[in-house]
């Protein structure tokens, strides 16, 4: 009993340093390997944001009936690693799937940063800047406040761990840098 009360006693320091990111970045699986390699991200899982309707299904979002975008959400240690890091980490998946496929083209694989709070609003709009600048052309990436995440089915939950198959052929990122 007493071990447990210690246990008990240390989650409420561990989970206040935790946050959450939510990012559209085309193949929901694709993006999920990449940021869960990330050191500091403690956990990832894929689902649906921003759409009309409730408890929509990956069939119903990717016949774009629901006005969804496929989205990894992203639980992590801010003090392990900074939500400019992982709009850093967004924005390399994003210019390296530009132009890849048609599969990734279309509302429910839009590319969006969601935000849970004014200071990652704040700092969304800026990186957005900064990428624009850096290529000298607007990004089409949307900037939303975070609505209700759906979780997708455990059947897509690290899909690709499990032999799934996306469009970008990716090697295990967690291998090499981005």
């Amino acid at each position: 009993m007493l071990n447990n009360l210690r246990i008990l006693s240390r989650t409420p320091s561990v989970i206040k340093h935790h946050q959450l990111a939510t990012f559209a970045a085309g193949c929901f699986w694709s993006a999920q390997l990449h940021f869960q390699c990330v050191t500091g991200v403690i956990s990832t899982q894929v689902g649906f944001i921003n759409g009309r309707t409730h408890e929509p299904t990956f069939e119903e979002v990717c016949a774009d009936t629901t006005g969804h975008a496929l989205a990894v959400q992203i639980t992590f240690d801010y003090t392990a690693v900074s939500y400019e890091d992982l709009l850093e980490y967004f924005w390399a998946i994003q210019t390296s799937y530009e132009g890849l496929d048609d599969m990734d083209l279309g509302s429910p694989h839009r590319s969006g940063i969601y935000f849970h709070s004014d200071a990652q609003h704040a700092t969304a709009v800026a990186s957005k800047s900064k990428q624009e600048a850096l290529l000298a052309r607007d990004i089409w990436t949307e900037i939303a406040p975070a609505g209700v995440f759906y979780p997708a089915d455990d059947y897509h939950q690290r899909y690709l761990e499990k032999g799934g198959h996306c469009v970008h052929d990716d090697k295990h990122p967690c291998s090499g840098s981005l």
